[in-house]
């Protein structure tokens, strides 16, 4: 101690004027201390006022440089020394050191300022206002192709240095980009893969810059895809593959890379992954799974790539990945599932999977989940049936399989987006299939859980999908004991509400079913249309010079049918339709211009 105390003195004396032997002695000394004891070492140096002597030892002429620059290194690990290594205005020293030719230097001050940039925004901030950034990314592109031990060392601490100059901050990180380092880095990769050191650097750099969306088209114009397969392959311990898992996910939500990526082989390896962690219990084993799993779900997302796995349903991923769905682990299930629903984004693939017996499978999955299931299995497996069922030819084939009622099991379910799924999945299979479409609607059960369902105020996507649901039973049923149905559990408030949504469709869909509902049960059907005020949304749809040209014809379609009711039609005089109906005669629409002139008619002779 009383050694550095006299150092730290020396120092401060003799700094400008003494020779450089002494000065030696005097840095050494610190050195010393540093390794035996950093944090307090680092304090000693901080009250004696040193650091603001270091700026001026910071220069390329003396011998003494190397080793400021470690010493500035060394403390500046400690959180409380980088603040005031910055206050010393030793980054712009530092930063023209990076000049050099010296590699021990150059190593020192890479250090140095990987260091001082560690979590530090005003590190950070001074390094970036010196310029620093752009001498290292330069160093590292006339170094990228040396392979000797001190060119990969520096190289190393080179990109280390960038890793916490960048890290986290998105300005930074597109600086870089810009200037082009994700190139070099890639090349980097792929001549120094036998380096642990080096190539874990790579990764982590990788693995900050990715996340950013301008950083995965540099990276789709580079062999980043082959390189990462390449050096996956070899790994065999679990935080070295968790390594290049954390790059490939975020690399892998482009569609160009992920292309890449099943080119480079990469679904090979998650294969061979699942097939060897599935019946593990091992904590590394399980996570791998799940990583691996969840990857291969991300890459069927692109359109190519899932096409050139399907490979007409007869690939061997495909065939692969049906097979995870009977297996008893979760997880798998789940990726399964989701990999159908991704397999399942074109008719062809739709039309091919149900003739050749998915179906069955995806409804063994959800008998397995009724009774305190595995919520996001059900989500998954309902989201491929879902998506199965919207080719035409595909309706019955599943109807007559029992997808219904296999997905009715799923009504008690208290869990929205099971519940999301479950009327987007029964909406799809009746499309156009009247027969079901009757037998559903009289299912007492189900459409009062509807109607609960269009209260869900929380829920948007389950009350909008409930509301759609309920008119799709009347529209392709066109059946009375249906509509009886829905008035009789309350379903009618429900679609004239529905008739003001915000969404054209759903207007339009509530519109055609309540014209369906006067059409065939008006007597029933009266007393709910007329508390909820149907007759004033309908003029208000129509004197709305917004409304889509499809809303105002089946506004008027609906006026017709409605004047057959004594009440309703009083109140349809009451309001001054025939005014509102009159000026749409001239229409820019012809259809909504004639639709016009007939209503007039009717309602001039009915009043």
């Amino acid at each position: 101690a009383d050694n550095l105390s006299e150092a730290l003195k020396k120092l401060k004396i003799t700094s400008t004027d003494s020779t450089a032997d002494s000065l030696e002695g005097c840095l050494d000394c610190l050195l010393q201390a540093l390794a035996q004891n950093n944090m307090e070492t680092s304090e000693k140096i901080q009250k004696s006022g040193v650091l603001q002597v270091f700026a001026s030892l910071l220069t390329p002429q003396s011998s003494c440089t190397a080793k400021v620059a470690n010493i500035i290194a060394e403390v500046a690990r400690n959180e409380f020394m980088r603040n005031p290594c910055v206050d010393a205005g030793l980054i712009p020293p530092l930063v023209q050191l990076l000049n050099c030719k010296d590699q021990e230097v150059l190593l020192q001050t890479g250090r140095a300022l990987g260091n001082i940039c560690y979590d530090s925004h005003e590190g950070r901030n001074a390094v970036d206002h010196a310029g620093g950034a752009h001498i290292v990314v330069d160093h590292l592109r006339s170094l990228c192709s040396k392979t000797d031990p001190a060119s990969e060392k520096l190289l190393t601490v080179f990109c280390g240095m960038l890793m916490n100059y960048s890290n986290e901050n998105d300005t930074l990180q597109s600086q870089l980009i810009n200037m082009g380092v994700i190139p070099t880095l890639v090349k980097l990769l792929g001549i120094h893969c036998q380096n642990a050191a080096l190539t874990e650097m790579c990764l982590v750099a990788f693995g900050n810059l990715a996340e950013l969306e301008s950083s995965k088209e540099q990276f789709a114009y580079t062999n980043i895809a082959e390189e990462l397969v390449k050096l996956f392959k070899k790994q065999i311990e679990h935080d070295k593959k968790e390594m290049i898992f954390e790059v490939l996910a975020p690399l892998a939500e482009n569609d160009v890379i992920k292309l890449q990526l099943v080119e480079a082989g990469l679904v090979e390896c998650l294969l061979e992954i699942v097939q060897k962690t599935v019946d593990s219990d091992k904590e590394d084993d399980i996570a791998e799974l799940k990583t691996a799993s969840d990857l291969m779900v991300l890459l069927l997302l692109g359109d190519e790539s899932m096409q050139k796995l399907f490979e007409g349903g007869k690939g061997s991923v495909f065939q692969r990945v049906l097979s995870w769905i009977p297996s008893n682990s979760h997880q798998l299930q789940l990726a399964g599932a989701l990999a159908i629903a991704n397999f399942a984004r074109n008719d062809g693939n739709c039309i091919h999977m149900v003739d050749n017996g998915i179906v069955q499978k995806l409804m063994d999955l959800l008998d397995r989940h009724v009774e305190d299931g595995n919520v996001t299995v059900q989500h998954a497996a309902l989201s491929a049936l879902r998506n199965l069922a919207i080719p035409v030819v595909n309706k019955a084939k599943m109807l007559s399989a029992g997808v219904a009622e296999a997905v009715l099991k799923f009504l008690r379910s208290e869990m929205p987006p099971v519940q999301f799924k479950l009327l987007g999945t029964l909406r799809m299979l009746i499309d156009a299939q009247a027969e079901a479409a009757e037998q559903l609607g009289k299912n007492v059960k189900l459409v009062e859980r509807l109607v609960e369902w269009c209260e869900a105020k929380d829920h948007a996507g389950v009350m909008g999908e409930s509301n759609r649901l309920l008119s799709a039973l009347i529209r392709h049923s066109k059946s009375k004991d249906v509509i009886r149905t829905i008035v009789q559990s309350g379903g009618i408030k429900h679609l004239v509400t529905m008739a003001t949504s915000e969404h054209v469709i759903m207007q339009n869909e509530a519109l055609v079913a309540l014209a369906l509902i006067a059409a065939l049960e008006l007597v029933t059907a009266e007393k709910d249309l007329e508390n909820a005020q149907l007759v004033q949304i309908l003029h208000r749809l129509l004197s709305d010079d917004r409304s889509a040209p499809e809303i105002k014809y089946n506004s008027m379609v609906l006026i017709c049918a409605l004047i057959g009711s004594e009440p309703l039609q009083k109140e349809v005089q009451s309001m001054a339709f025939l005014e509102v109906i009159s000026k749409l005669r001239s229409h820019e629409n012809k259809t909504v211009a004639q639709q016009a002139s007939l209503t007039e008619q009717r309602l001039a002779v009915e009043s």
